[in-house]
């Protein structure tokens, strides 16, 4: 009878102990989905990111490409996943913005995802095959008025930020040229370097090693001053169009609904992998880094809703649709 009593009393100890029984998290392999081909800028961070997240989290994070639709394909599924942690979206202002306007999604990209950090800053900038006769943007501006609809320009699919810039720079300069859609920035830089398309608005720290290389040319850099990697690389205001200001930052995102408790530790293990070594890997690929205090949940939700009150009205009047 004391072993029965003795039992009862230590089973209703343990039930009554907070969170007896539940499961420390992470207690399995973590997901995090890019909606890009592999070889491209996000598919780079997300790989940089979960080498250095799996020793703070204990578990393997595992990255899977799902790509299509401009990211809204690997976007939905995150935001369709069970809210418990074990699938992260990361992505850029195309698959958390462009796509949201532009293709028929079945999801909201501000309500069916929690935030968890902003990761890091890319420049975008202006670039050409090595065969185009321009040697410096005022150059290329003159010539590109001069072969109307003779020029090719590679795209991430409608709506995306290479898409945007160049219908920008048609409406601003009256240049005419043909949009060429990609699944991913990789196949678009592969085919520039080919020679197969003559411009493109890319994302800087993917290609400048092959700037570098002389293997493509950099005209202007989209921002508002010269980036800190390619400093001899003008702005295309300083070539005279000007307020075309765009930046692929890389963002982390869960389904929402997700526990406080585990998007607090997420974010801990991403301050974590954010150490000295990955700063400056990162910024030796030429990515900006935002400070730690921009790194919180709420910088990064009020950061997105900003740049999706910004761009949805401009995307939206140009009248772009998915393809």
């Amino acid at each position: 009878m004391r072993k029965l009593l003795l039992a009862v009393a230590c089973a209703a100890i343990l039930g009554a102990a907070p969170g007896a029984g539940a499961q420390v998290y992470p207690s399995r392999p973590i997901t995090v989905v890019v909606p890009f081909p592999p070889g491209g800028p996000t598919d780079t961070s997300a790989r940089i990111l979960a080498e250095r997240m799996r020793g703070f989290l204990g578990q393997p994070v595992i990255v899977e490409n799902v790509t299509g639709a401009g990211g809204s394909i690997g976007v939905g599924r995150v935001a369709r996943a069970a809210p418990d942690g074990y699938s992260l979206s990361i992505g850029n202002w195309v698959s958390h913005v462009g796509a949201g306007a532009v293709y028929p999604v079945t999801y909201d990209v501000l309500a069916d995802l929690d935030p968890v950090a902003l990761l890091a800053f890319a420049p975008v900038w202006l670039i050409g095959k090595t065969a185009l006769p321009a040697s410096d943007a005022r150059e290329l501006l003159a010539w590109l008025k001069t072969h109307p609809d003779k020029v090719s320009a590679a795209t991430v699919g409608p709506g995306s930020a290479a898409h945007l810039c160049g219908i920008y720079l048609q409406n601003h300069t009256g240049a005419r040229f043909q949009f060429v859609p990609y699944r991913g920035g990789a196949p678009a830089y592969q085919d520039l370097i080919a020679g197969q398309v003559d411009l493109m608005c890319a994302e800087a720290s993917q290609t400048l090693p092959h700037v570098r290389s002389g293997k493509i040319k950099a005209y202007a850099v989209l921002a508002e001053t010269r980036w800190a990697a390619a400093p001899h690389v003008p702005t295309l205001d300083e070539a005279g169009v000007r307020g075309l200001h765009i930046s692929l930052w890389q963002v982390l995102w869960v389904p929402h609904g997700t526990p406080q408790d585990v998007i607090a530790k997420l974010n801990s293990a991403i301050v974590d992998a954010f150490g000295s070594a990955m700063r400056q890997r990162l910024t030796e690929l030429g990515f900006d880094l935002p400070a730690r205090e921009r790194q919180i949940p709420e910088m990064l939700g009020a950061f997105h809703r900003a740049e999706i009150e910004k761009w949805w009205p401009i995307i939206k009047a140009a009248h772009l649709k998915a393809e």
